[in-house]
């Protein structure tokens, strides 16, 4: 697995630092709640860094679609949003 996402741009410590984040977000409601609210990636990495976990929004992105413990990532795409 980490072979396949360094290929897309996702390093390992941004792969352990994801994985520890979804961990503790499937064990806090209100964290999962924080986050399903959020509007952008760069707002979850922003949580996720004020608990102490590093990775940027453009690695989470990079993970849409695939599956992290019991979470799999995925991007809203939500109307009018520009890329």
């Amino acid at each position: 697995m980490y072979e396949q996402l360094a290929r897309i741009g996702v390093s390992n410590m941004a792969l352990d630092q994801l994985e520890a984040f979804l961990k503790k977000m499937q064990s806090e409601p209100a964290l999962k709640n924080e986050v399903i609210a959020s509007s952008t990636a760069d707002d979850v990495a922003r949580i996720a860094l004020k608990l102490g976990f590093e990775f940027s929004g453009d690695e989470l992105l990079r993970m849409s679609g695939k599956k992290v413990g019991r979470v799999t990532v995925l991007k809203n795409d939500i109307p009018g949003e520009y890329n």
